[in-house]
């Protein structure tokens, strides 16, 4: 139930608003008005500071002044960015129609994701922003790795340390990072965050924007490929690494963004998709131990703690079939092609 003083700050009634399900971070729901969506209206985890919302209005206007369909950010009633309840920050956003997938349907949405996600890029390569709010420690993978290293050295619970142990045994495996500029970037690029129209398909726009910020592509391109890739949801048990997917992803990035991305980043796109991917799993095993940050589904786990085993189980195993096709993915990056040597 979202409180009265909530929908109060906006002029909405508690009929006008739905529950959306699948968020793991922040709890969204749907207003509609004459039974026509409006508007999402989210109250934030914790882990994002308020101000947040003034960098998601900045960009978005950014994005809307080069003509790309974005959603923006709606003000209460006397004209704030967002409202406070119970220790909470709440805002809204505009609607935008469009189709959301948890899992790409073939290389041809991929295609379509790679080129608008190169749009994005494209609009925001002349964005001159100072973020109000940043997350700390994103893909800091140093300290995430340390963190788990701590829990592991303190022991506790033995399925817990044994996965933690073999996700750092598989991080010594990594090649070096190359030295690629830091750009605005949406920083969450899992398909879900995309929305698409089709038939034909073709990219809308990018959603969930409390992740902007300054970062590079080794882990903006690198953290998409990571979603976009698996052919199985991430909590499914097994996971694929579909080159195809991939090649047709970077073939439509490259179409709209090639000139203004370096030969470093097209490399740094495959280490970053090694690197995330073990990285994610490293965090997820720590919330083994701390059992306070992602949300988990009930209805499909008995605990958070279940189904982050599954999903740190996954990402471990994900980021080594990425390792296993490494070269194929540098082939593919570097060439432009859909196809490299061994596709």
């Amino acid at each position: 139930m979202v409180a009265d003083d909530v929908l109060a700050a906006w002029g909405w009634r508690a009929a006008e608003v739905t529950e959306l399900p699948g968020g793991l971070i922040n709890a969204t729901c749907a207003v509609r008005l004459g039974g026509e969506p409006v508007a999402v209206l989210q109250r934030l985890h914790p882990a994002f500071g308020a101000e947040v919302n003034l960098d998601i209005d900045a960009v978005t206007a950014h994005l809307a002044a080069r003509g790309l369909t974005t959603p923006r950010l709606l003000r209460t009633r006397d004209g704030r960015a967002w409202h406070e309840h119970a220790g909470r920050v709440w805002r809204a956003l505009s609607w935008i129609d469009g189709t959301t997938v948890h899992a790409v349907p073939d290389p041809g949405w991929a295609e379509a994701g790679g080129a608008l996600v190169g749009q994005f890029h494209r609009a925001v390569a002349d964005l001159a922003h100072d973020y109000a709010f940043a997350r700390a420690g994103v893909h800091d993978t140093a300290a995430h790795l340390a963190r788990l290293a701590g829990h592991v050295a303190a022991g506790g619970d033995a399925e817990a340390v044994a996965l933690g142990r073999e996700i750092l045994d598989a991080v010594r495996g990594l090649p070096a990072m190359p030295d690629v500029p830091r750009r605005h970037c949406h920083g969450d690029l899992k398909i879900s965050n995309l929305l698409f129209a089709a038939p034909p398909v073709r990219g809308v726009c990018l959603v969930d924007l409390d992740t902007l910020g300054r970062s590079t592509m080794a882990f903006e391109l690198g953290d998409a490929m990571r979603s976009w890739c698996n052919p199985h949801k991430e909590d499914a048990g097994r996971v694929t690494f579909d080159l195809a997917t991939f090649a047709a992803a970077i073939v439509g990035f490259r179409a709209v963004a090639d000139a203004i991305v370096t030969a470093g980043e097209k490399t740094a796109i495959v280490v970053g998709l090694e690197t995330v991917c073990l990285e994610l799993a490293a965090r997820f095993t720590i919330d083994l131990f701390c059992d306070d940050y992602f949300g988990w589904d009930p209805a499909r786990f008995p605990s958070r703690r279940a189904h982050n085993l599954v999903r740190a189980q996954g990402q471990l195993a994900l980021g080594l079939a990425v390792r296993a096709a490494r070269q194929d993915a540098l082939d593919i990056v570097r060439s432009g092609s859909a196809r490299s040597p061994r596709l």
